[in-house]
């Protein structure tokens, strides 16, 4: 009987989440070089099918590499041209938009507060208003502020090494096939089929979990920037694509995304809190879509691992690596389990560990022989 390429089990699970949690811990520790290069393989993905069909017309990998990188460099730079001016006019209005969405926000709070005091008596006994907007208050005035400006000078900070991406990309659609065929030749020729299948399925577990990934930011961004126009928000695709791209973070970008929808429609209707509670029933309705729907049809086709280990990995990787162990935790769980599933199908298969014995005993007898003449 033929075993199965990928073992599985408790073991394996175990082994792929104690390797995952390292390796998290790892890049928390250099996210300079980890940043760009997942922004790197994400570009990779998207270029590789161009570069793909180039090399079957007949043009050589590398040229085909080079024509797309450069056609892509070009479109980027076409875009930033009159976009860096409107941004640096935006930005000065910047701070002002974001004082009236707190303040929008704030608003609709309070009108919350005062309709719960209204109804429940217990709650103006221990004046709920005053106190819970106190809160909000400096929690919109003193934390919120800081943590944004906090993240806008590590953004500017983070600019340069996000240069190394298009770098990286470049060599990937370049020398990647390459640098697989190099692996592949130190491996002992029992193990070589095994090795170029777990290659395979590395590349395809990556490649399906990155363009699924921006499969179901464009579905997110189309199904939320209708309904949230449906129900009057202002600017509502651009709405659903921050939404689409914060969702990218699993259970804070989802959170951080309904917030700011909800600011929004309570600073551009504030007399009509009907708005709010629509968007809000727009947003949960995207998000019930994404769970039984759109992410498995998306995402949920790379990542083949049971959900207990997968869920278990999303909240380690939130604990020993924040925001970048929330992104990077399911695509390394991903692939991780792969290879520790490929090198688990090795060692359980007898007929491969006889096989490479067998080809040490014959290579130790030529040597004998050798010595012997």
């Amino acid at each position: 009987m033929r075993l199965p390429y990928l073992a599985s089990g408790p073991l394996v699970w175990l082994v792929t989440i104690g390797i995952t949690t390292l390796l998290l811990v790892a890049s928390a520790k250099a996210l300079w070089l980890v940043v760009p290069s997942l922004l790197a393989i994400i570009l990779y993905y998207l270029m590789y099918p161009v570069v793909h069909r180039l090399m079957l017309a007949g043009i050589s990998r590398e040229a085909a590499a080079g024509l797309v990188a450069a056609g892509v460099a070009l479109l980027v730079v076409g875009i930033m041209i009159p976009l860096v001016p409107w941004l640096a006019s935006q930005s000065i209005a910047g701070e002002a938009t974001f004082n009236r969405y707190l303040a929008g926000g704030r608003e609709l709070i309070d009108r919350t507060l005062i309709a719960l005091e209204q109804q429940f008596a217990f709650l103006r006994r221990m004046n709920f208003h005053a106190e819970v907007g106190k809160m909000a208050t400096e929690f919109g005035e003193n934390t919120l502020q800081k943590k944004i400006g906090e993240a806008l000078l590590a953004a500017a900070m983070w600019l340069p090494f996000l240069l190394l991406a298009p770098f990286f990309a470049f060599f990937l659609l370049r020398d990647g096939g390459q640098f697989a065929k190099l692996l592949a030749g130190e491996v002992p020729n029992a193990f070589f089929e095994r090795t170029i299948y777990m290659f395979n399925k590395v590349d395809e577990t990556a490649r399906n979990y990155f363009q699924g990934l921006l499969k179901l930011t464009v579905v997110d961004t189309v199904c939320l920037g209708l309904g949230l126009s449906i129900v009057g928000v202002p600017n509502a695709l651009v709405l659903g694509l921050v939404a689409a791209v914060l969702q990218w973070v699993p259970v804070v970008g989802s959170a951080i995304g309904c917030l700011v929808v909800v600011l929004v429609a309570a600073t551009e209707s504030p007399g009509d809190p009907g708005i709010v509670y629509a968007a809000i029933g727009v947003f949960v309705l995207a998000r019930l879509l994404d769970n039984f729907f759109f992410i498995p049809l998306t995402v949920g086709r790379s990542i083949r691992m049971h959900p207990m280990p997968t869920v278990l990995m999303v909240f380690i990787g939130g604990a020993v690596a924040g925001v970048p162990g929330l992104v990077l935790a399911l695509p390394m769980a991903g692939v991780v389990s792969a290879v520790v599933g490929t090198i688990g199908g090795i060692i359980q298969d007898p007929h491969l560990r006889a096989r490479h014995a067998f080809t040490k005993s014959l290579q130790q007898t030529r040597v004998n022989a050798d010595f012997k003449v």
